[in-house]
């Protein structure tokens, strides 16, 4: 079966609670106010409506301004986030580079947080239990894959999660960002691990504001504003759309291009011989 990612009509809708604001004046009668007066739950659209499908060979980059719901898109996506309404149908092993630390115990072992991570993955026991050696090594912790991950560095904790999430092979990649974290040793293994994922996945969908990095790996692009679909298609149109949104903002200002500078060009003088001078 090829792989494919499907939605139609995906909306999600979310609970928010909002506190009403005081009608008593004075700091006082408003800190009091504040303490007896009830929140309103409010229910805040996510996503609104979005239809697309994503097939074998995909590469997709989600475009969108801060807040216009690319990561949620992805959470839903991976699972982790249910839709409100619509439907979203995933043919084929998924592989989420979302949230390293998804399903890690602090109090945990180094060794057991492994084992954790992978069953919130899907993974089997018996396949953590092979892959175990490999992740410690990868991530430089088998010294220490007997102390707790409370005792690790955030850092120590980053490259845990990623030689789990990326230690299996699967058909459709999650990411939010390209991975570029860590000291720089550690950053060019995972860049060349990362890069095989890639390159060995069927479906690749990515969240990313770096436009080099989008021309550089993906053929297609879905824009959101506001939750809402607002283009899909080649990604050089998606990377079009998605400056026209910017650019009509109240109070943009383009950015000035920078042109090449010319080199001057130097007058032509004749040769000086060593020793003289030029005559006055």
């Amino acid at each position: 079966m090829k792989a494919s990612v499907i939605a139609r009509d995906l909306a999600l809708k979310v609970p928010n609670f909002v506190q009403r604001t005081p009608a008593a004046s004075g700091w006082v009668r408003e800190v009091l106010s504040e303490a007896f007066v009830r929140s309103r739950r409010e229910y805040r659209t996510i996503l609104d409506g979005l239809d697309f499908r994503f097939d074998d060979g995909d590469r997709v980059a989600i475009l969108g301004r801060n807040g216009a719901g690319k990561t949620t898109l992805l959470r839903v996506l991976s699972g982790a986030f249910q839709p409100t309404s619509g439907t979203v149908v995933l043919n084929g092993t998924r592989q989420a580079l979302l949230n390293l630390s998804l399903g890690f115990n602090q109090n945990a072992t180094v060794r057991e947080n492994i084992f954790l991570r992978g069953t919130a993955m899907g993974l089997s026991l018996s396949t953590m239990s092979e892959l175990a050696g490999a992740i410690l090594d990868f991530a430089g912790l088998s010294a220490v894959a007997q102390h707790r991950l409370l005792t690790l560095s955030s850092g120590q904790r980053m490259r845990l999660g990623f030689a789990i999430s990326t230690a299996v092979q699967h058909d459709i990649m999650l990411m939010d960002e390209w991975f570029g974290a860590g000291d720089a040793s550690f950053v060019n293994k995972a860049r060349t691990r990362l890069s095989d994922r890639v390159d060995g996945c069927r479906i690749m969908i990515m969240a990313s504001h770096n436009l080099q990095t989008v021309r550089k790996t993906c053929n297609r692009g879905l824009v959101l504003d506001g939750g809402r679909q607002v283009f899909l298609g080649p990604v050089e149109q998606a990377i079009d759309a998605y400056k026209a949104i910017y650019q009509a903002l109240p109070g943009y200002v383009p950015r000035r291009e920078k042109r090449p500078v010319k080199a001057k060009k130097r007058k032509a003088t004749a040769p000086r011989e060593r020793g003289k001078t030029p005559a006055a």
